[in-house]
């Protein structure tokens, strides 16, 4: 018969990584609209974003132009967003937010 021991830990299922707050530029390209774009950061992927710059043109019910996202995201979360970038071909630029404090 086996027995557990009570001296080993339980590791959690899911391990919360540090979070990093990214500004992430993302080219628009008509491919995607605008607003499907930033339903899907949040709804698909759980990335809380706030749009810091947006010049969006729309072209026959086609988005272009480029937006600034402030985001709040571990690397995991950044590595899927950034490969369903990829996946739609929709240029992005990352640039990691470092806020300074002063005392």
């Amino acid at each position: 018969m086996i027995t557990p021991n009570p001296n080993l830990q339980v590791l959690p299922t899911k391990i919360s990584l540090p979070k990093k707050e990214l500004i992430l530029e993302i080219e628009l390209n008509g491919k995607m609209k605008f607003e499907h774009l930033m339903n899907t950061i949040y709804n698909q992927f759980g990335i809380c974003h706030r749009v810091l710059s947006a010049n969006v043109e729309y072209v026959e019910g086609r988005s272009f132009g480029s937006v600034q996202l402030y985001i709040s995201a571990n690397s995991e979360e950044y590595d899927e967003l950034e490969y369903y970038l990829n996946n739609n071909k929709l240029l992005s630029t990352t640039v990691e937010y470092i806020c300074r404090k002063y005392s």
